[in-house]
């Protein structure tokens, strides 16, 4: 009896491996591949939304002197430039959409470590990102941009973002009062 069981619980198991096996094969890549074509499809939908009308993205060499930039891709309609500025509590990195007149079709700060419930709101305050949307890089906390209440510094550090990448497109110097420290 024992014997008989132990055949039907071994034979069990190697036709589950075989499943596995099989299934495995039949949905292609491993594990790993899939997150990466997640994150790249999700880094695709991203760019189309912060600039509408493009769907090709080449990777562009930056050769200014800007040290905010940090990547910058070039699309049909304009660029995304990608900055990173020091906030309040570390580097914030933002993506800008660009047109190719210098003006900010989209905005979306990627990665921070602000404050939560002050300047961490950054992330997801559209009322505060929206306010970007169409400037060409003249955009200052206190003249025309209202900062995320008690979070002055990193509103401050984001305007610098939105200047630095307008400033790549358009040539502008980008020593405006809306890239001063200023905290």
């Amino acid at each position: 009896m024992k014997a008989k069981e132990l055949l039907v619980s071994a034979g069990s198991l190697l036709l589950a491996g075989l499943i596995l096996v099989v299934a495995g094969e039949a949905g292609g890549a491993p594990p790993g591949a899939k997150v990466s074509a997640n994150a790249a499809a999700e880094q695709q939908e991203m760019m189309e939304t912060l600039l509408p009308g493009s769907t090709v993205f080449t990777p562009e060499e930056d050769t200014g002197t800007d040290a905010n930039i940090t990547a910058v891709w070039k699309g049909e309609g304009g660029w995304i430039i990608e900055t990173t500025v020091d906030g309040y509590a570390g580097p914030i990195r933002q993506w800008t959409g660009v047109d190719s007149n210098g003006h900010v079709t989209g905005l979306v700060v990627r990665d921070m470590e602000e404050t939560f419930g002050l300047g961490r709101n950054a992330l997801t305050d559209i009322d505060f990102l929206v306010q970007f949307v169409g400037t060409s890089g003249e955009a200052e906390v206190g003249g025309g941009v209202d900062a995320i209440t008690g979070a002055t510094v990193t509103s401050r550090a984001v305007a610098r973002g939105v200047s630095s990448a307008c400033a790549y497109v358009t040539g502008a110097d980008v020593s405006t009062s809306a890239t001063e420290w200023g905290g």
